[in-house]
């Protein structure tokens, strides 16, 4: 199951050694047995990675769109061949279940190829602004540092649009979660994708994240992880005054308005914060209700919590399986320590793993209710199974709860009149609100304010993370 090339990376069209060798284990968080090694990259492998990538700008950023285009053709053809082991890759390294790994998580990640080779087919490159041209040309050499939680899902949400845009990239995927980046390299390499077009580095943050946001060659950094290393990366970035995108952290309002089917809504938003084990930057962690219903939320809230199945992503049914290491773990089970210890009341679930689960990172589903907006646990993002229900007095008050955190992530409103809360929602601070429990859009942007990061990907919006804008005038002039 380990790819063959696990203690290599790609540079410059070719599977090659670290400069230095350094190795780490890469756990399976659901036996916390080592599921294999990888090799830990330097500066000095970033160094050959962006050379070989300036390198390839000056021809690939030339290529023509029919080009372009047959190129993600191909990728899709390959990402198509290697699906089911693409999803059974990311279930063994980061645990989620087989059939959400296969369908969900894979299925991202040839969802931005596909979107990205429609968006390409008719994007306009340039326009015509008077006798002003506008032109849109690759911005150069793109730094990608991605997570482990949907590691297929971010990582071709920005390969997928570099490559179509014209860009050239060095890809850093989170050490943790990092095979599936190695089987879409050999994917990529298999399509034909021109030599230094697409490097990748693994590594750590210190070793490798560092080195590529400080390195002078690398002209955009795209990043998707914690705040707290989105702010190192900027700061690391600053001095060569790069463009940096950052996609973080979020604690996401879920707000259920009091002319809302509350059985259905309180189900689905139980549903949605716990999915992928409640590691999703935009779930909708923050349940604000009205307050003369909070027993009535809670109540519903802790039959579906229980109603869901956690164990070994391998078993038929599961639908939830560990959390993705033992850091998390940790850091879980601390905060949920917090919410007790702060006076919140558990409807459901609580410290330790689920019963019959003697190891693996198994984080039991947890509901706490009455919780205060100013509380560790409504303002801290856990990144596990855990939701808080929050009691408001009023519409207003609602509002000015969802906007209380320094995130801006996404926002989530229910009501049984569509306008009253669209109404809402144009109240509320986050770059996405999805209404009545309505899916993400593949098109749409996706990307938050505040300290949920600047930027957006997804769709014709990524395209444009990766394109710088020039202005040509007179060149339509009398």
């Amino acid at each position: 199951m380990i790819p063959a090339n696990a203690l290599k990376f790609y540079i410059d069209g070719a599977w090659v050694d670290p400069v230095e060798p350094r190795t780490t284990d890469v756990i399976n968080p659901a036996t916390e047995a080592v599921l294999g090694q990888i090799s830990l990259g330097s500066a000095k492998d970033v160094d050959l990675a962006v050379t070989a990538a300036r390198e390839a700008f000056k021809t690939y950023s030339k290529t023509t769109r029919e080009e372009r285009m047959a190129l993600l053709e191909r990728i899709i053809a390959g990402y198509k061949k290697r699906f089911n082991e693409m999803g059974a890759m990311i279930s063994a390294e980061m645990g989620a279940p087989m059939s959400m790994a296969v369908k969900m998580q894979a299925g991202a990640g040839l969802g931005h190829f596909i979107t990205a080779l429609a968006v390409l087919k008719d994007f306009k490159f340039a326009e015509t602004m008077g006798t002003t041209e506008i032109v849109r040309e690759p911005i150069g050499v793109a730094g990608m540092i991605t997570p482990w939680n949907w590691p297929a899902n971010q990582i071709t949400c920005k390969v997928a649009p570099a490559l179509a845009s014209g860009c050239t990239m060095v890809l850093k995927p989170s050490e943790v979660a990092p095979y599936n980046a190695i089987i879409l390299a050999e994917i990529l390499d298999e399509a034909g994708v021109p030599k230094g077009v697409f490097n990748l580095v693994n590594g750590d943050g210190p070793g490798v994240g560092s080195a590529m946001a400080a390195h002078p060659g690398i002209d955009l950094m795209s990043f998707t992880g914690s705040t707290r290393a989105g702010i190192e990366v900027a700061i690391r970035a600053a001095p060569t005054v790069k463009r940096v995108s950052q996609e973080l952290g979020g604690k996401s309002p879920n707000i259920l308005l009091d002319d809302c089917d509350f059985p259905k809504m309180v189900a689905a938003g139980v549903q949605a914060c716990m999915r992928n084990s409640g590691q999703s930057c935009n779930a909708p962690t923050r349940m604000l209700v009205p307050a003369a219903r909070m027993k009535e939320v809670a109540a519903i809230a802790k039959a579906s919590a229980e109603s869901l199945k956690v164990g070994d992503p391998n078993a038929e049914g599961m639908d939830l399986g560990p959390v993705v290491s033992a850091v998390q773990y940790k850091k879980i089970q601390d905060l949920i320590a917090k919410g007790i210890e702060g006076g919140a009341t558990v409807a459901t679930g609580g410290t330790g793993r689920p019963d019959g689960l003697s190891k693996g990172y198994f984080v039991r589903p947890t509901v706490f209710a009455d919780v205060d907006n100013k509380m560790t646990i409504a303002q801290e993002e856990i990144f596990g199974p855990v939701l808080v229900i929050i009691p408001y007095k009023d519409e207003a008050e609602a509002v000015a709860i969802a906007n209380d955190t320094p995130f801006g992530l996404a926002a989530y409103i229910s009501s049984g009149d569509r306008d009253h809360a669209i109404r809402v929602a144009r109240e509320i601070k986050a770059g996405m609100v999805h209404i009545n429990g309505a899916f993400g859009d593949p098109k749409a942007p996706f990307g938050g304010v505040k300290q949920s990061g600047n930027g957006r990907e997804w769709g014709k919006f990524g395209f444009d993370e990766y394109l710088e804008v020039k202005a040509v005038m007179g060149y339509n002039a009398a």
